[in-house]
């Protein structure tokens, strides 16, 4: 089982839709790409795809930061959902790189739980230009 974790705390996972692997992406089906993928394999199809899902294999993976940015400059508007071993603290990094939620296990919401993952989730106003701005 996993969570979703948004702007607003721990909600259910409201995807009732399919899956697909990169390499086998169709229409109306959720995508799951790889933390290794290069996202322009999915040029000229992104309006296809109503939900990505971008693998983050460890906390000290940062590809999929850069995947997400990727396909936010290449126009993607649909969800993007990290997924696997992002933490707490990298929720505000998640958000500012275009995903607009993550999907965690169980396991990991309870060793972090959702008040860790809401005090980080004014990503707007505590990055280090809002404070030098101050």
């Amino acid at each position: 089982m996993s969570i979703i974790v948004t702007d607003t705390g721990f909600v259910p996972d409201d995807w009732a839709g399919p899956f697909s692997a990169l390499e086998d992406a169709r229409s109306g089906h959720g995508i799951d790409v790889p933390s290794s993928a290069d996202p322009m394999e999915l040029a000229g199809r992104l309006s296809d795809i109503p939900l990505i899902r971008v693998d983050f294999p460890s906390f000290a993976d940062g590809r999929g930061f850069t995947i997400a940015r990727q396909l936010r400059l290449m126009g993607y508007k649909g969800r993007l959902r990290a997924r696997g071993h992002v933490i707490a603290d990298q929720y505000a990094m998640a958000r500012r790189a275009g995903f607009d939620e993550v999907e965690i296990a169980d396991d990991l919401a309870a060793r972090q739980p959702e008040d860790q993952w809401l005090f980080r989730a004014d990503w707007r106003a505590n990055d280090y230009q809002a404070r030098l701005r101050g």
